[in-house]
């Protein structure tokens, strides 16, 4: 049976409506009010609480939150970020960050009492609520307090007057006075005054305002006003409804909307401020009693319902249905097709469809045959409809149906002028519609696509492989192993783009691929269905996913992906036609009719951002994010709460967030709770973007600073303090260390100090017998003479010079001006021993302070040296011995010379004599004990100066210690 059938009057839901209920968290029977506020969250009042819907989730507050009446009337944003819920009869509350406030805890809202539900006037964060039903005080809630305004609108005891209008502006609203003519009276509430208006109305009149503009609704009469001068109205539409209207509404567009009694909404399309009188509306939504209409900020309509949840419908959607309104158009479409006619349409049953100047005819094939359609070929007035086992011819122009063999079709695809290639599950046929001659080309082989690109040659894919077949000789040769085509289309000569079931687009030509274009380069899937070419280098991609352009640019691609967010009525897309600037669009919820101009001109991202609802800090709920958020050791997690109201993604949103001070990369999740575990102490900056359904993200991250305190071990000052604890304890325990191994070294030093000491005696020991016992030879030699003036003499010079070596011999150093006192001493005894055999002289010179000190009796044994083995055998000259002392800049310079015979060999280092050899092991004691160097150097001035005698030097570079007290 084949059967015609006309355009249906209505359709029951628009395409792309979503809907709202208890499987989404929307649990009530009844949904009353509808608002949105500043940041534009969702807020529902129902017989269940109230709700906030971000987009993703239905957030519920009922009695366990703190609301003592669950029937919510109203749900009121205020600028400050308060919601203000109006429940039926009394007990008033309001929600402030996160927290439901009621009389219970703030006793100001107790002061709040109607016998009847109240009306409300919204100024910014003021709420004026009053009662329509004879007014006598409008109460004036704000941050949580309550004021009176008192009103006096009753003169007459039998007086019953209806409010309604207030705006606080001009401190005026108006009354109707049911049982006073039905005057309309403007009434000031400050200085109480009453004008009568230019019109009146009736007790059943229900009338509500926006701005200037009143709409009176009296049973089925609709008339429209606008306000002059406070109190002249002009009426400037009217209309009459055929249906009895429970509620009516001005949206945010100035659009007027009446909810139906016996279910549905009236919409009238044009504002109310224009001038022209209302159209019929366009009843939409009759399956359902409506309690309310919200156009949001981004022109989305939402209907809230009885019974029946929650009804979304973005503003694309509406629009196109408001301005193309497709009657019968919710089937499941599985194939497009397009000629010159109209777009032809395959279901997924035995029904087709004719899309033609805004209409679609349906076309029943067979009834109850749940078999798809598979591919729909389109040429002049021939149309072949190919079901999964049934195919049909039809004449568009005798509107006369044929039927074709049956065959397991898999796909349809123009062949040569006249004819149709058949893919089938039994090989690959062509079909002449016009003679209706079937001609095998490819038998016994299961074929899903085929594309002509010769004569005598043609492309045939299989389930898996791709082969090219010779119409002539019917063979067949493998050309690309592996790939599951789905569609192949030639976009220019030996350029061919190949839909595959798993691996997208393959760009190839007749030798080999070229191109391969996949997720990984910018497509929604990598499923393709169909390909449709717009030129030669653009051509469309029909997904699962939605729909793809694809443009090729030389070497580089763009890619576009298209989805319900842009209007499609689905993103289940089986395939599309193009005309000019327009796309259609077959989805699995009817056809999409768009501009391809529009599409192309869409904003990149969405104009919103994302709402940071509340921060759990340190185990705490912070819902206002302006104060400091704070965490503390060991208390270090951080959860936010976000919300991205973008209700077109349809709930399909994810977040792109990083945290600045301890990351620079960023992390997507698709969770509203984005939680950041053991925070090292720091100041942080969260920063998150909004990502909707079809990957475009918010304008402007929202940012928000916090900060994770560390307990005071975690502190730099204690840090620091440690630190230098620390330190002070190293540098202590280092010191005592070296301390140590000073204390033991200078111990060491002690005892050397000890033994060279001793060792010093034991040289002065040495020292003293070996002089006194020169002395007392002299001393001999006088008494054997019996010279005993003379040894008189020489005792008492013998006496002082025993003295000064005893008291000499106990110190280590002595000063200049006592060396050359003592030497003198020495050398006057040894020239009265000798009998004026030498003459001497000591000088001191100028850079030479007396008082820098010398090793004690370091200088006397060179002198004893000089005049034992210099001049005491001298016969032919009288003996001479000078002794000098002189500064060089760096060290004292003793000289001890004399004019005897000479050492013969020169400059000596060492010489014979005991007295030498002792005061040499004392230079060496010296430098050991007291770090005092002291060179010697010993010459012959024969060899020298070419004069007799011996010169001894000595070099002494000062121990300038305090222990010693050597200085220069």
């Amino acid at each position: 049976m084949f059967i015609l059938l006309s355009p249906t009057l209505f359709f029951a839901q628009i395409p792309g409506m979503v809907n709202y209920n208890e499987e989404d968290g929307l649990n009530n029977s009844y949904t009353y009010s509808l608002s949105q506020d500043a940041s534009g969250l969702l807020w529902i009042g129902s017989d269940n609480g109230m709700f906030r819907f971000d987009g993703k989730e239905f957030k519920h507050f009922n009695n366990k939150h703190g609301l003592k009446n669950i029937d919510v009337l109203s749900c009121i944003p205020l600028s400050n970020g308060e919601v203000f819920v109006s429940p039926f009869l009394n007990d008033y509350a309001y929600l402030k960050n996160g927290k439901v406030i009621n009389s219970d805890m703030n006793s100001e809202l107790k002061k709040i009492q109607f016998t009847y539900n109240p009306d409300y006037y919204i100024d910014g964060s003021s709420l004026y609520l009053f009662s329509s039903y004879n007014p006598s005080t409008i109460y004036i809630y704000k941050n949580g307090k309550v004021d009176r305004i008192p009103v006096s609108v009753k003169r007459k005891p039998k007086d019953e007057y209806y409010a309604f209008g207030l705006n606080m502006t001009d401190h005026i609203f108006y009354l109707l006075n049911h049982y006073g003519g039905g005057n309309i009276m403007a009434y000031d509430i400050i200085s109480k005054k009453r004008t009568v208006c230019n019109i009146s109305a009736s007790k059943s009149t229900f009338i509500i305002r926006k701005g200037d503009i009143f709409v009176f609704r009296d049973k089925r009469n609709i008339d429209v006003y606008k306000l002059y001068n406070k109190v002249y109205f002009k009426k400037i539409k009217s209309y009459q409804t055929k249906e009895n209207v429970d509620r009516h509404v001005i949206d945010s567009k100035y659009r007027l909307w009446l909810c139906l009694e016996a279910g549905g909404v009236h919409y009238f399309k044009q504002s109310l401020l224009e001038e022209e009188e209302l159209s019929s509306p366009v009843k939409m939504m009759e399956n359902y009693i409506i309690s309310d209409v919200l156009v949001d900020k981004d022109n989305n309509t939402w209907f809230s319902s009885r019974n029946n949840g929650l009804f979304f419908i973005a503003d694309r959607f509406f629009k196109k249905h408001m301005q193309l309104p497709i009657k019968n158009n919710l089937s499941y479409i599985t194939v497009i097709a397009r000629n010159n006619h109209g777009i032809y349409l395959g279901y997924n049953e035995a029904k087709g469809g004719i899309y033609h100047n805004g209409k679609v005819t349906d076309l029943v094939f067979e009834k109850n045959i749940k078999i798809e359609h598979k591919a729909i070929f389109a040429e002049g007035n021939t149309v072949i409809f190919g079901l999964t086992r049934r195919l049909f011819q039809y004449n568009t122009k005798i509107k006369e149906k044929h039927f074709l063999n049956n065959f397991v079709l898999k796909n349809i695809v123009p062949y040569t002028p006249g004819s149709i290639l058949l893919c089938t599950s039994d090989g690959l046929i062509s079909y002449n519609y016009r003679t209706k001659k079937y001609t095998d080309v490819l038998s016994k082989e299961r074929i899903y696509t085929a594309l002509p690109y010769a004569s005598d040659s043609l492309f045939a894919g299989s389930f898996k492989d791709l082969y090219k077949v010779s119409t002539v000789t019917k063979k067949k040769t493998l050309f690309l192993e592996g790939y599951y085509f789905t569609d192949i289309k030639k976009l220019r000569d030996n350029l061919y783009a190949g839909a595959t079931n798993l691996n997208g687009i393959v760009l190839f030509d007749n030798t080999k691929i070229i191109r391969k274009i996949t997720e990984s380069t910018g497509l929604a899937t990598g499923q393709i269905k169909k390909i449709e070419v717009e030129n030669k280098n653009i051509f469309w991609a029909s997904t699962n996913y939605g729909l793809s352009r694809i443009e090729l640019r030389g070497h580089d691609l763009k890619i576009n992906n298209f989805t319900q967010t842009d209007g499609l009525p689905s993103n289940t897309v089986a395939g599309c036609a193009l005309s000019g600037d327009t796309i259609f669009v077959g989805t699995s919820k009817g056809l999409g009719i768009l501009s391809i101009k529009n599409l192309m001109t869409q904003k990149n991202f969405i104009d919103k951002k994302v709402i940071i609802s509340s921060v759990v800090a340190g185990g705490k709920e912070i819902f206002d994010t302006h104060q400091p958020v704070t965490g503390q050791t060991p208390e270090n997690d951080i959860i936010f709460n976000v919300s991205f109201p973008d209700f077109t993604s349809q709930g399909k949103i994810s977040y792109r967030y990083t945290v600045e001070g301890l990351s620079s990369g960023w992390q997507t999740s698709s969770s509203q709770k984005i939680a950041l575990y053991s925070l090292p102490p720091g100041n942080y900056t969260f920063k998150v973007y909004g990502i909707g359904y079809n990957g475009k993200r918010s304008y402007t991250p929202t940012e928000l600073h916090f900060e994770i305190r560390p307990k005071f071990w975690q502190t730099w000052w204690f840090k620091t303090m440690i630190i230098s604890l620390g330190a002070a304890a190293l540098f202590i325990l280092i010191t005592i260390y070296f301390q140590k191994k000073r204390n033991k070294k200078l111990e060491t030093l002690y005892y050397e100090k000890k033994i060279a000491e001793l060792e010093l005696q034991a040289i002065k020991a040495q020292i003293n017998p070996h002089f006194i016992y020169n002395c007392l030879n002299s001393i001999q030699f006088l008494l054997y003479k019996k010279d005993y003036r003379e040894t008189e003499n020489y005792l008492e010079i013998f006496a002082q010079m025993i003295r000064k070596t005893l008291h000499y011999s106990e110190k280590t150093f002595m000063p200049i001006q006592e060396e050359t006192e003592y030497l003198a001493l020495y050398l006057n005894m040894e020239k009265l021993r000798l009998k004026d055999l030498f003459d001497y002289s000591i000088t001191i010179s100028e850079k030479v302070d007396k008082n820098w000190v010398v090793p004690s009796l370091l200088i006397q044994p060179f002198v004893e040296n000089a005049i034992k083995h210099g001049i005491a055998g001298l016969t032919d000259r009288k003996g001479n011995i000078q002794v000098s002392f002189d500064h060089t800049g760096i060290s004292l310079c003793v000289i001890i010379e004399d004019n005897g015979a000479g050492i013969g060999n020169g400059k000596q280092k060492k010489a014979d004599s005991f007295g030498v050899k002792l005061s040499q092991k004392r230079i060496e004691t010296f430098r050991q004990l007291f770090e005092t160097h002291i060179l010697l150097e010993i010459y012959d001035l024969y060899e020298k100066e070419q004069r007799p005698g011996t010169q001894i030097k000595l070099y002494i570079k000062p121990y300038e210690n305090q222990n010693t007290s050597m200085h220069h």
